[in-house]
């Protein structure tokens, strides 16, 4: 009586072939996730897609540009409470538009300082090699594998001195200083949302 069982080497050849297709489905997902890049470490919950998704959120909840600075809204404060009223709901009126004049003075601060764009670009190359190399072979430092966190922070270290040459620091703070002063003033001088109406509202005594 014949069995389905395959015997010998047919049973080598079957096992062989059902463990190809097991472990075939890895490097096929590897290929078709964007090569190295696709496999570049990302912080957890950090993706392309997450990023754009929150840009196109915080695009769309901009207020007009030409009200944001109509000079026609602007007015000082009576008195110590209405400025921190004005403070705290232009914040939460106009956070999109602030966001994003932060940005613009990060993006002028890099733009307007060469050596700081060459400290980005060795920090980015540093970790694209050394994720590279990681990728060829386990990268172990101090007797330490390297892992996604650790390469970030290799990079960092083998970069400080360029961002030290570039005054890094010095930008950082000019970065924080122009922003607290730029959106500070307009939150504080910028009428509410719904002219002196809203503002007296907000004084009334309960």
């Amino acid at each position: 009586m014949k069995s389905g069982v395959p015997k010998g080497e047919n049973c080598l050849v079957d096992m062989d072939s059902k463990a190809g297709d097991l472990f075939s489905a890895e490097p096929a997902d590897a290929a078709g996730s964007g090569g190295v890049m696709g496999k570049l470490w990302l912080p957890k919950g950090l993706s392309a897609t997450v990023a754009k998704e929150w840009f196109d959120r915080r695009r769309a909840s901009i207020r007009p540009w030409a009200g944001f600075v109509d000079h026609r809204k602007f007015t000082k404060p009576r008195n110590f409470g209405e400025l921190c009223q004005r403070v705290v709901r232009n914040f939460d009126t106009y956070n999109s538009n602030y966001i994003f004049i932060f940005l613009g003075l990060i993006l002028y601060c890099i733009i307007s300082s060469p050596m700081l764009l060459i400290a980005l670009a060795v920090f980015v190359g540093a970790f694209y090699i050394i994720h590279l190399k990681s990728l060829e072979s386990k990268l172990v430092v101090f007797g330490k594998e390297v892992t996604g966190p650790h390469q970030l922070s290799l990079a960092g270290a083998v970069s400080f001195p360029v961002f030290w040459l570039a005054g890094a620091g010095a930008a950082v703070f000019w970065v924080l200083g122009a922003t607290m002063f730029v959106i500070g003033s307009h939150a504080a001088f910028r009428e509410l949302e719904g002219g002196s109406e809203m503002e007296e509202l907000f004084m009334e005594p309960v």
